[in-house]
């Protein structure tokens, strides 16, 4: 395979949506019979209080309620991702949201009416009825956010707020991965050639220092060229987040983002300064690679190039193969459903198309396979983000075998040490097992590579999405020059003057991210990555226990709070330790880069 857009793949290489649904006639039977379904849950509210047996009935409908809307959903939202040109699988996409802004609302009354029945009752019920044995820590969970919870009618009309106000991320990206046509890029010959969102990635890293030019600056000015509306269309969001944040008595956005999983604002503003103090080891990096790369202005479109000549091609069979070794000190089960996933069942959707939308991602739910959405281009970078998603989907797949449905739905300051872990351990696996000098290079420059979009580009975004909130809730609606200007003064401060910056297109970087739709989601890689290093470092020195200790992360889902799952996997995220930790390592990488270079 090359890393040109794809035409035409071979089935393999596609993900499974048979095993989901065998055709679309069958989502539609699917859709109607869920849409028939929802007001069965009504007769349950006002009841919830004559017994254990109400409650254990009213939860087992909800349960399969949605189990069912979610298989909808996986299967309209992925195929909707493999072809944006596909109008009836958007039509699906968007009946898939507003389905569950309807299941929302329909089992509002749930948790008010379980606030009125009393921590204390419900425990008893909780011992006595082994159909609700699983709620233990769902009600502790509950009672936490109890001055949270508004009265049914409240949490109804809330409840069907979401389908409109949560579109707006939809909006993005028919604009984004639909409506916007990007310029060709030029090579240092003068050919043109074409620029897709599914190929972006592939452009990073061409050896063509006039491709990446011209890719980068393509592709930035047609999201200049939009700014205004991507704009307006980001501070709707983050309106909608202020006014859910206010509606659920919430001070501030941040603070009802960081209830949902219980983690203190101290761990945030702790993640925010360990990264502001560390950003030296950033500065010399960028010293190092201008060095490297032998030029005499660093530009933002150099920070992928790569430095040797020699950079190794992965076919997408032998990336599995690396995958495969880098998780083996997992264990055989591991390995065993990790190898049949990628040769067998299908959870990847593999290659680039020319309507297939941009980024990766790991999404599924109980009952269907954890499926894989990323655009391979035979690079390491690909490789690696391969190792990314299979992280998410063998924490899915875990999770999902093991937690009943309420735990599944991990919390997402834990989902990214999963994803991060697999590619720490495939990259010690590379470094260990292959000397060669260009090989050694290209593996570091994919680390720097994750660790600058993670570590850096994560951190930084994070602090713009503070200041957008901010900003919002004194009243006031940030203008696009506003926000690109933001953008570009949090970026020079991660340069540390050794950068050119084109602050035009470098300001825009916030409206290429659709991660900040998802409310404070950004700083959660920071957090992963600085966890998965950790929790890496602990099973690749043989740490006792360590192995087993992950295993169990995997397995918890959200039945327990994250900062308390990922302390007893061993990474303490209350304190700087595992920050320091992920920064130690990053150095290691800048001064063993050095001196291969040197």
């Amino acid at each position: 395979m090359t890393d040109a857009v794809l035409t035409k793949i071979d089935k393999q290489y596609t993900w499974n949506a048979e095993s989901v649904f065998a055709t679309r006639a069958d989502w539609f039977t699917a859709r109607d019979k869920l849409t028939a379904e929802l007001p069965s849950l009504a007769p349950y509210k006002g009841h919830l209080h004559e017994g254990p047996a109400a409650l254990a009935d009213a939860m087992d409908s909800t349960v399969a309620l949605l189990r069912q809307l979610m298989k909808l959903y996986v299967y309209a939202s992925f195929a909707a991702a493999v072809d944006v040109k596909d109008e009836q699988v958007q039509g699906m996409e968007a009946q898939a949201r507003g389905l569950y802004g309807q299941f929302i609302a329909a089992q509002s009354f749930i948790d008010p009416e379980l606030i009125a029945i009393g921590k204390d009752t419900l425990t008893e019920w909780v011992k006595h009825e082994p159909r609700l044995g699983y709620l233990e820590h769902y009600i502790d969970d509950l009672f936490r956010k109890q001055e949270h919870v508004r009265s049914a009618e409240v949490e109804e009309i809330l409840g069907m707020a979401i389908e409109p106000l949560g579109a707006v991320d939809n909006v993005a990206s028919m604009l984004t991965d639909n409506d916007m046509q990007f310029a060709d890029y030029k090579t240092i010959t003068g050919e043109a050639v074409k620029l897709y969102q599914s190929n972006l990635e592939a452009t990073k890293w061409l050896p063509d220092r006039e491709a990446r030019k011209s890719a980068w600056e393509n592709y930035a000015d047609e999201y200049l060229a939009h700014r205004n509306t991507l704009a307006a269309n980001l501070a709707v969001a983050v309106k909608s987040n202020v006014f859910f944040a206010r509606a659920h008595r919430y001070d501030t956005a941040l603070e009802a983002a960081l209830s949902q999983d219980n983690i203190p604002k101290e761990v945030y503003y702790n993640l925010v300064e360990t990264f502001k103090r560390n950003l030296p080891v950033w500065h010399k990096y960028w010293a190092v690679r201008k060095k490297a790369l032998k030029v005499d202005t660093l530009h933002p479109y150099d920070i992928w190039g790569p430095i040797s000549s020699k950079s190794p091609k992965v076919e997408y069979k032998q990336a599995i193969d690396y995958i495969l070794e880098g998780m083996a000190p997992l264990g055989s089960e591991y390995g065993a459903i990790l190898k049949k996933a990628l040769t067998e069942d299908r959870w990847v959707d593999v290659y680039p198309s020319p309507n297939k939308r941009q980024g990766a991602f790991s999404t599924g739910s109980k009952g269907t396979l954890p499926f894989i959405f990323v655009s391979y281009s035979d690079e390491i970078e690909s490789m690696s983000t391969l190792a990314h998603e299979l992280g998410h989907s063998m924490h899915s797949y875990f999770t999902n075998r093991e937690q009943p449905d309420v735990y599944t739905n991990y919390s997402m300051f834990a989902a990214e040490t999963a994803s991060n872990f697999n590619q720490a351990l495939v990259r010690a696996s590379l470094l260990a097992t292959n000397t060669d000098r260009d090989f050694q290079i290209a593996v570091i420059e994919e680390a720097m590579s994750n660790f600058h979009r993670y570590f850096f580009i994560m951190p930084t975004l994070s602090r713009f999405e503070l200041e957008f909130h901010t900003r919002i809730e004194r009243g006031e609606t940030p203008t696009a020059d506003q926000l690109n200007n933001l953008m570009a003064d949090l970026f020079a401060e991660g340069y540390g003057g050794h950068m050119q910056i084109d602050r035009a297109r470098v300001g825009i970087t916030w409206a290429q991210f659709p991660h900040l739709y998802a409310r404070f989601y950004v700083l959660n890689y920071t957090a992963g990555i600085s966890a998965a290093n950790a929790l890496a470092r602990g099973i690749l020195d043989g740490t006792s226990g360590a192995v087993d200790n992950y295993l169990t992360f995997l397995k918890t889902g959200s039945s327990v709070y994250p900062v308390e799952a990922l302390r007893r996997a061993g990474a303490d995220m209350a304190t700087p330790d595992p920050i320091d930790k992920a920064f130690s390592i990053l150095a290691g990488l800048v001064d063993r880069l050095e001196a291969l270079t040197n």
